[in-house]
Protein backbone atom coordinates (compact mmCIF):
# COMPACT_ATOMS: atom_id res chain seq x y z
CA UNK A 1 0.00 0.00 0.00
CA UNK A 2 3.11 2.43 1.04
CA UNK A 3 3.99 1.72 -2.75
CA UNK A 4 0.76 2.74 -4.35
CA UNK A 5 0.08 5.82 -2.41
CA UNK A 6 3.78 7.07 -3.59
CA UNK A 7 3.40 6.17 -7.15
CA UNK A 8 -0.15 8.24 -6.70
CA UNK A 9 1.17 11.02 -5.07
CA UNK A 10 3.86 11.06 -7.88
CA UNK A 11 1.31 11.35 -10.84
CA UNK A 12 -0.63 13.56 -8.97
CA UNK A 13 2.38 15.72 -8.24
CA UNK A 14 3.06 15.36 -12.43
CA UNK A 15 -0.68 16.39 -13.60
CA UNK A 16 -0.56 19.73 -10.97
CA UNK A 17 1.99 21.10 -11.64
CA UNK A 18 0.63 21.61 -14.97
CA UNK A 19 0.08 25.05 -15.93
CA UNK A 20 -2.96 26.17 -17.79
CA UNK A 21 -1.81 26.87 -21.14
CA UNK A 22 -0.31 23.04 -21.37
CA UNK A 23 -3.76 21.83 -21.24
CA UNK A 24 -5.33 19.52 -23.53
CA UNK A 25 -7.46 21.68 -25.98
CA UNK A 26 -10.97 19.88 -25.15
CA UNK A 27 -12.51 20.82 -28.48
CA UNK A 28 -9.47 18.93 -30.85
CA UNK A 29 -11.11 17.34 -33.60
CA UNK A 30 -11.20 13.75 -33.70
CA UNK A 31 -10.43 13.91 -38.03
CA UNK A 32 -10.84 16.97 -40.33
CA UNK A 33 -10.21 17.52 -43.82
CA UNK A 34 -8.19 20.63 -43.80
CA UNK A 35 -4.19 20.43 -43.33
CA UNK A 36 -3.15 23.35 -41.50
CA UNK A 37 0.45 23.66 -41.93
CA UNK A 38 3.39 26.37 -40.89
CA UNK A 39 6.15 26.94 -43.35
CA UNK A 40 8.21 29.75 -41.50
CA UNK A 41 9.04 32.67 -38.43
CA UNK A 42 9.99 35.87 -41.17
CA UNK A 43 12.14 36.98 -39.81
CA UNK A 44 13.74 34.17 -38.27
CA UNK A 45 14.44 34.42 -34.49
CA UNK A 46 16.19 31.97 -32.76
CA UNK A 47 14.53 30.50 -29.62
CA UNK A 48 11.02 31.10 -31.36
CA UNK A 49 9.42 28.35 -32.62
CA UNK A 50 5.15 27.83 -34.32
CA UNK A 51 4.06 24.60 -35.21
CA UNK A 52 0.20 23.57 -35.87
CA UNK A 53 -1.05 21.22 -33.42
CA UNK A 54 -4.48 19.16 -32.47
CA UNK A 55 -4.91 18.60 -36.38
CA UNK A 56 -4.41 21.91 -37.00
CA UNK A 57 -7.23 23.08 -34.41
CA UNK A 58 -4.62 25.12 -32.77
CA UNK A 59 -1.38 27.17 -33.22
CA UNK A 60 1.30 26.49 -30.62
CA UNK A 61 4.41 29.27 -29.61
CA UNK A 62 6.92 28.97 -27.66
CA UNK A 63 9.27 31.43 -26.63
CA UNK A 64 12.81 30.82 -25.54
CA UNK A 65 14.44 34.17 -27.34
CA UNK A 66 14.71 35.70 -23.51
CA UNK A 67 12.37 38.84 -25.08
CA UNK A 68 8.71 39.31 -25.08
CA UNK A 69 6.96 37.66 -28.38
CA UNK A 70 3.71 39.10 -28.85
CA UNK A 71 0.43 37.97 -31.04
CA UNK A 72 -1.63 40.32 -32.50
CA UNK A 73 -5.22 39.60 -32.84
CA UNK A 74 -7.75 40.39 -35.99
CA UNK A 75 -7.50 44.04 -35.51
CA UNK A 76 -3.36 44.02 -34.87
CA UNK A 77 -4.54 44.70 -31.36
CA UNK A 78 -1.92 43.62 -28.93
CA UNK A 79 -3.76 40.09 -28.09
CA UNK A 80 -0.82 37.45 -25.87
CA UNK A 81 2.02 38.17 -24.73
CA UNK A 82 4.79 35.08 -24.33
CA UNK A 83 7.38 36.69 -22.11
CA UNK A 84 10.39 34.74 -20.09
CA UNK A 85 7.98 34.03 -17.25
CA UNK A 86 4.41 33.09 -18.91
CA UNK A 87 1.64 34.03 -20.69
CA UNK A 88 -0.18 37.33 -20.47
CA UNK A 89 -3.91 37.98 -22.27
CA UNK A 90 -4.93 41.13 -23.09
CA UNK A 91 -8.35 40.99 -21.94
CA UNK A 92 -9.28 44.07 -24.30
CA UNK A 93 -8.80 41.57 -27.24
CA UNK A 94 -11.48 40.13 -28.72
CA UNK A 95 -9.42 37.45 -30.16
CA UNK A 96 -9.23 36.24 -26.37
CA UNK A 97 -13.23 35.78 -26.60
CA UNK A 98 -13.55 34.32 -30.03
CA UNK A 99 -10.32 32.01 -29.58
CA UNK A 100 -11.89 30.09 -27.02
CA UNK A 101 -13.35 27.94 -28.83
CA UNK A 102 -12.63 26.00 -32.56
CA UNK A 103 -15.91 27.65 -34.12
CA UNK A 104 -14.86 31.08 -32.63
CA UNK A 105 -18.95 31.71 -31.42
CA UNK A 106 -18.61 33.78 -28.50
CA UNK A 107 -20.18 36.64 -26.77
CA UNK A 108 -18.09 40.01 -26.71
CA UNK A 109 -18.42 41.54 -23.35
CA UNK A 110 -18.44 45.62 -23.47
CA UNK A 111 -14.68 45.36 -22.36
CA UNK A 112 -13.55 43.81 -25.61
CA UNK A 113 -12.57 46.58 -27.34
CA UNK A 114 -9.16 46.72 -29.70
CA UNK A 115 -8.90 50.41 -29.65
CA UNK A 116 -8.30 50.45 -25.80
CA UNK A 117 -5.10 50.02 -23.82
CA UNK A 118 -3.94 46.53 -23.25
CA UNK A 119 -5.13 45.31 -19.89
CA UNK A 120 -3.05 42.37 -19.09
CA UNK A 121 -3.83 39.07 -17.13
CA UNK A 122 -1.69 36.43 -16.38
CA UNK A 123 -2.50 33.06 -18.40
CA UNK A 124 0.36 30.40 -17.09
CA UNK A 125 3.81 30.25 -15.90
CA UNK A 126 5.77 28.70 -19.02
CA UNK A 127 6.87 30.65 -22.32
CA UNK A 128 4.14 28.62 -23.98
CA UNK A 129 0.88 29.26 -25.42
CA UNK A 130 -1.38 27.44 -28.01
CA UNK A 131 -4.70 29.01 -29.43
CA UNK A 132 -7.71 28.87 -31.75
CA UNK A 133 -6.50 31.09 -34.12
CA UNK A 134 -9.66 31.47 -37.21
CA UNK A 135 -6.77 33.09 -39.54
CA UNK A 136 -5.29 29.68 -39.99
CA UNK A 137 -8.31 26.89 -40.42
CA UNK A 138 -11.21 26.97 -42.35
CA UNK A 139 -14.31 28.25 -40.35
CA UNK A 140 -17.19 27.94 -42.44
CA UNK A 141 -19.37 24.30 -42.65
CA UNK A 142 -19.46 24.67 -46.55
CA UNK A 143 -16.59 23.96 -48.43
CA UNK A 144 -14.70 26.03 -50.21
CA UNK A 145 -16.30 26.39 -54.08
CA UNK A 146 -12.60 24.95 -55.57
CA UNK A 147 -13.61 22.24 -53.18
CA UNK A 148 -17.39 21.84 -53.64
CA UNK A 149 -16.27 21.51 -57.89
CA UNK A 150 -13.41 18.74 -57.18
CA UNK A 151 -13.71 17.29 -53.83
CA UNK A 152 -11.43 14.39 -54.63
CA UNK A 153 -8.54 16.56 -55.61
CA UNK A 154 -5.94 18.04 -52.96
CA UNK A 155 -5.55 21.62 -53.45
CA UNK A 156 -4.44 24.57 -52.20
CA UNK A 157 -7.09 26.29 -50.32
CA UNK A 158 -5.70 29.79 -49.32
CA UNK A 159 -1.94 30.70 -47.65
CA UNK A 160 -2.13 32.43 -44.13
CA UNK A 161 0.17 35.03 -41.90
CA UNK A 162 -0.50 35.50 -38.26
CA UNK A 163 1.45 38.78 -37.02
CA UNK A 164 4.02 38.57 -34.76
CA UNK A 165 6.27 41.39 -32.78
CA UNK A 166 9.24 41.56 -30.44
CA UNK A 167 9.78 44.16 -27.46
CA UNK A 168 6.81 45.75 -28.63
CA UNK A 169 8.75 47.24 -31.97
CA UNK A 170 10.45 44.23 -34.41
CA UNK A 171 7.47 43.04 -36.87
CA UNK A 172 7.62 39.58 -37.49
CA UNK A 173 5.23 37.02 -39.07
CA UNK A 174 4.40 33.79 -38.66
CA UNK A 175 3.52 32.10 -42.17
CA UNK A 176 1.58 28.84 -43.17
CA UNK A 177 -0.89 27.23 -45.93
CA UNK A 178 -4.59 25.68 -45.79
CA UNK A 179 -5.08 22.63 -47.86
CA UNK A 180 -7.81 20.25 -48.52
CA UNK A 181 -7.42 16.71 -47.91
CA UNK A 182 -10.02 14.48 -49.76
CA UNK A 183 -11.47 12.03 -47.31
CA UNK A 184 -11.00 8.30 -47.61
CA UNK A 185 -14.10 5.35 -47.54
CA UNK A 186 -15.42 4.81 -44.36
CA UNK A 187 -17.02 1.48 -45.43
CA UNK A 188 -13.93 0.22 -46.97
CA UNK A 189 -11.91 0.90 -43.26
CA UNK A 190 -15.06 -0.56 -41.34
CA UNK A 191 -15.77 -3.57 -43.74
CA UNK A 192 -11.55 -4.87 -42.65
CA UNK A 193 -12.75 -4.05 -38.67
CA UNK A 194 -15.57 -5.98 -39.10
CA UNK A 195 -14.02 -8.92 -41.58
CA UNK A 196 -10.72 -8.79 -39.09
CA UNK A 197 -13.56 -9.36 -35.74
CA UNK A 198 -15.33 -12.12 -37.06
CA UNK A 199 -12.29 -13.64 -38.36
CA UNK A 200 -10.46 -13.62 -34.70
CA UNK A 201 -14.03 -14.68 -33.22
CA UNK A 202 -13.49 -18.03 -35.28
CA UNK A 203 -11.31 -18.92 -32.67
CA UNK A 204 -14.04 -19.59 -30.46
CA UNK A 205 -15.10 -22.17 -32.85
CA UNK A 206 -11.97 -24.16 -32.85
CA UNK A 207 -12.80 -26.47 -29.70
CA UNK A 208 -16.45 -27.21 -31.08
CA UNK A 209 -15.36 -27.71 -34.76
CA UNK A 210 -12.40 -30.63 -33.08
CA UNK A 211 -15.29 -32.01 -31.00
CA UNK A 212 -17.57 -32.30 -34.35
CA UNK A 213 -15.07 -33.87 -36.15
CA UNK A 214 -14.05 -36.80 -33.79
CA UNK A 215 -17.82 -37.55 -33.20
CA UNK A 216 -18.20 -38.09 -36.61
CA UNK A 217 -15.02 -40.41 -36.68
CA UNK A 218 -16.16 -42.27 -33.62
CA UNK A 219 -18.86 -44.95 -34.35
CA UNK A 220 -20.05 -45.60 -31.07
CA UNK A 221 -19.99 -44.29 -27.76
CA UNK A 222 -19.52 -40.69 -27.12
CA UNK A 223 -16.76 -38.57 -28.79
CA UNK A 224 -13.72 -37.79 -27.43
CA UNK A 225 -13.65 -33.97 -25.80
CA UNK A 226 -10.36 -32.83 -26.58
CA UNK A 227 -8.79 -29.36 -25.32
CA UNK A 228 -7.07 -27.37 -27.96
CA UNK A 229 -4.39 -25.88 -25.75
CA UNK A 230 -3.22 -23.28 -28.39
CA UNK A 231 -6.60 -21.06 -28.94
CA UNK A 232 -5.96 -19.47 -25.66
CA UNK A 233 -2.61 -17.91 -25.82
CA UNK A 234 -3.56 -17.50 -29.39
CA UNK A 235 -6.34 -15.16 -27.86
CA UNK A 236 -3.85 -13.18 -25.43
CA UNK A 237 -1.27 -12.85 -27.96
CA UNK A 238 -4.26 -11.09 -30.19
CA UNK A 239 -5.12 -9.29 -27.23
CA UNK A 240 -1.95 -7.80 -26.34
CA UNK A 241 -1.97 -6.55 -30.05
CA UNK A 242 -5.14 -4.80 -29.14
CA UNK A 243 -3.88 -2.90 -26.01
CA UNK A 244 -0.73 -2.13 -27.49
CA UNK A 245 -2.59 -0.34 -30.93
CA UNK A 246 -4.87 1.40 -28.16
CA UNK A 247 -1.86 3.11 -26.11
CA UNK A 248 0.03 3.85 -29.55
CA UNK A 249 -2.95 5.39 -30.78
CA UNK A 250 -3.34 7.54 -27.68
CA UNK A 251 0.09 8.14 -27.51
CA UNK A 252 -0.34 9.67 -30.91
CA UNK A 253 -2.82 11.96 -30.30
CA UNK A 254 -1.11 13.86 -26.91
CA UNK A 255 2.21 13.88 -29.41
CA UNK A 256 0.32 15.52 -31.81
CA UNK A 257 -1.49 17.98 -29.40
CA UNK A 258 2.31 19.08 -28.65
CA UNK A 259 2.68 16.98 -25.64
CA UNK A 260 6.28 15.63 -27.12
CA UNK A 261 7.90 16.07 -23.62
CA UNK A 262 7.39 12.82 -20.90
CA UNK A 263 6.07 15.19 -18.31
CA UNK A 264 3.49 16.80 -20.83
CA UNK A 265 2.47 13.50 -22.47
CA UNK A 266 1.60 11.82 -19.47
CA UNK A 267 -0.32 15.23 -18.36
CA UNK A 268 -2.07 14.72 -22.16
CA UNK A 269 -2.93 10.80 -21.51
CA UNK A 270 -4.34 11.33 -17.93
CA UNK A 271 -6.17 14.64 -19.53
CA UNK A 272 -7.35 13.73 -22.90
CA UNK A 273 -6.83 9.59 -23.53
CA UNK A 274 -7.61 7.87 -20.14
CA UNK A 275 -10.10 5.76 -21.43
CA UNK A 276 -8.22 4.60 -24.48
CA UNK A 277 -5.02 4.62 -21.90
CA UNK A 278 -7.36 2.56 -19.38
CA UNK A 279 -9.18 0.08 -21.96
CA UNK A 280 -5.42 -0.58 -23.54
CA UNK A 281 -3.75 -1.33 -20.43
CA UNK A 282 -6.79 -3.45 -19.39
CA UNK A 283 -6.52 -5.63 -22.58
CA UNK A 284 -2.78 -6.69 -21.77
CA UNK A 285 -3.35 -7.50 -18.27
CA UNK A 286 -6.44 -9.58 -19.41
CA UNK A 287 -4.07 -11.41 -21.59
CA UNK A 288 -1.17 -11.77 -19.24
CA UNK A 289 -4.18 -13.25 -16.72
CA UNK A 290 -5.12 -15.54 -19.68
CA UNK A 291 -1.40 -17.00 -20.14
CA UNK A 292 -1.36 -17.83 -16.20
CA UNK A 293 -4.50 -20.11 -16.90
CA UNK A 294 -6.27 -18.25 -14.30
CA UNK A 295 -9.74 -19.17 -13.47
CA UNK A 296 -12.65 -17.21 -15.51
CA UNK A 297 -9.83 -16.20 -17.78
CA UNK A 298 -12.44 -16.25 -21.03
CA UNK A 299 -14.72 -14.04 -18.97
CA UNK A 300 -12.07 -11.49 -18.58
CA UNK A 301 -10.51 -11.64 -21.93
CA UNK A 302 -14.14 -10.78 -23.13
CA UNK A 303 -14.74 -7.88 -20.64
CA UNK A 304 -11.04 -6.11 -22.03
CA UNK A 305 -12.10 -6.46 -25.64
CA UNK A 306 -15.09 -5.10 -25.47
CA UNK A 307 -14.33 -1.92 -23.36
CA UNK A 308 -11.03 -1.87 -25.69
CA UNK A 309 -12.75 -2.00 -29.10
CA UNK A 310 -15.40 0.59 -27.89
CA UNK A 311 -13.38 3.18 -25.99
CA UNK A 312 -10.23 2.93 -27.68
CA UNK A 313 -11.94 2.22 -31.14
CA UNK A 314 -15.37 3.33 -32.09
CA UNK A 315 -14.63 6.18 -30.11
CA UNK A 316 -11.95 7.07 -32.57
CA UNK A 317 -13.78 5.70 -35.84
CA UNK A 318 -13.88 9.39 -37.31
CA UNK A 319 -10.66 8.78 -38.69
CA UNK A 320 -11.81 6.68 -41.17
CA UNK A 321 -14.06 9.39 -42.57
CA UNK A 322 -11.49 11.93 -42.74
CA UNK A 323 -8.32 12.93 -44.44
CA UNK A 324 -6.31 14.22 -42.10
CA UNK A 325 -5.77 12.40 -38.99
CA UNK A 326 -4.80 13.44 -35.42
CA UNK A 327 -1.38 11.54 -35.25
CA UNK A 328 2.26 12.61 -36.09
CA UNK A 329 1.87 9.88 -39.01
CA UNK A 330 0.16 9.21 -42.04
CA UNK A 331 -3.30 8.92 -41.68
CA UNK A 332 -3.74 5.37 -43.25
CA UNK A 333 -1.49 4.63 -40.51
CA UNK A 334 -3.53 6.03 -38.00
CA UNK A 335 -6.25 4.71 -39.41
CA UNK A 336 -4.79 1.09 -39.51
CA UNK A 337 -4.30 1.04 -35.90
CA UNK A 338 -8.39 2.13 -35.27
CA UNK A 339 -9.11 -0.88 -37.25
CA UNK A 340 -7.03 -3.17 -35.41
CA UNK A 341 -8.34 -2.17 -31.88
CA UNK A 342 -11.58 -2.66 -33.11
CA UNK A 343 -11.13 -6.05 -34.85
CA UNK A 344 -8.74 -7.48 -32.28
CA UNK A 345 -10.69 -6.25 -29.12
CA UNK A 346 -13.84 -7.08 -30.48
CA UNK A 347 -12.74 -10.38 -32.07
CA UNK A 348 -11.02 -11.47 -29.00
CA UNK A 349 -14.53 -10.68 -26.96
CA UNK A 350 -16.27 -12.82 -29.45
CA UNK A 351 -14.33 -16.10 -29.41
CA UNK A 352 -14.20 -15.79 -25.57
CA UNK A 353 -17.68 -15.47 -25.04
CA UNK A 354 -17.99 -18.61 -27.45
CA UNK A 355 -15.43 -20.39 -25.45
CA UNK A 356 -17.86 -19.72 -22.80
CA UNK A 357 -20.89 -20.55 -24.10
CA UNK A 358 -19.24 -24.21 -25.03
CA UNK A 359 -18.08 -24.56 -21.54
CA UNK A 360 -21.81 -23.76 -20.24
CA UNK A 361 -23.42 -25.96 -23.02
CA UNK A 362 -21.16 -29.34 -21.59
CA UNK A 363 -23.04 -31.73 -19.87
CA UNK A 364 -21.32 -32.70 -16.46
CA UNK A 365 -20.16 -36.15 -16.30
CA UNK A 366 -20.76 -37.35 -13.21
CA UNK A 367 -17.53 -39.51 -11.73
CA UNK A 368 -18.18 -43.28 -11.47
CA UNK A 369 -19.35 -44.31 -7.63
CA UNK A 370 -17.57 -46.47 -6.25
CA UNK A 371 -19.20 -49.46 -3.50
CA UNK A 372 -19.39 -49.13 -0.03
CA UNK A 373 -16.71 -50.95 2.05
CA UNK A 374 -19.49 -53.17 3.89
CA UNK A 375 -21.29 -54.17 0.29
CA UNK A 376 -20.06 -56.93 -1.82
CA UNK A 377 -18.82 -57.00 -5.17
CA UNK A 378 -22.14 -56.84 -7.13
CA UNK A 379 -24.52 -55.86 -4.95
CA UNK A 380 -26.99 -52.96 -5.48
CA UNK A 381 -25.87 -49.42 -5.09
CA UNK A 382 -28.42 -47.90 -2.84
CA UNK A 383 -29.10 -44.46 -3.56
CA UNK A 384 -29.53 -42.07 -1.16
CA UNK A 385 -32.79 -40.39 -0.37
CA UNK A 386 -34.41 -42.51 -2.59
Amino acid sequence: MRFLAVGVGAVLAVLVSAAPAWAHGGDAPDGTDYRTAVTSVTPAAAGLRVRAVEAGARLELTNHTGTTVEVLGYSNEPYLEVRPDGVYENVHSPAVYLNATLAGVATLPATADPTLPPAWRKASSVPVVRWHDHRSHWMQSARPPSVAADPSRPQRIRDWVVPLRTDGVTMLEARGTLDWVPPPSPGVWWTWSVVGALAVALLGLVGRLRELVASLTVRSGPAPRRSVGWVLPALASVSVVAGVAALVYAVGREVDAGNDSFGALVRGLFAGQIWPVLTGLAAIAAAVYALLRRPAADFALALAGVCVAIFAGAANTAAFGNGVVPVPWTGSLGRLLIAVVIAAGAGVAGAAALRMRATADRPSVPAARQPAHDEPDGAPAVESGA
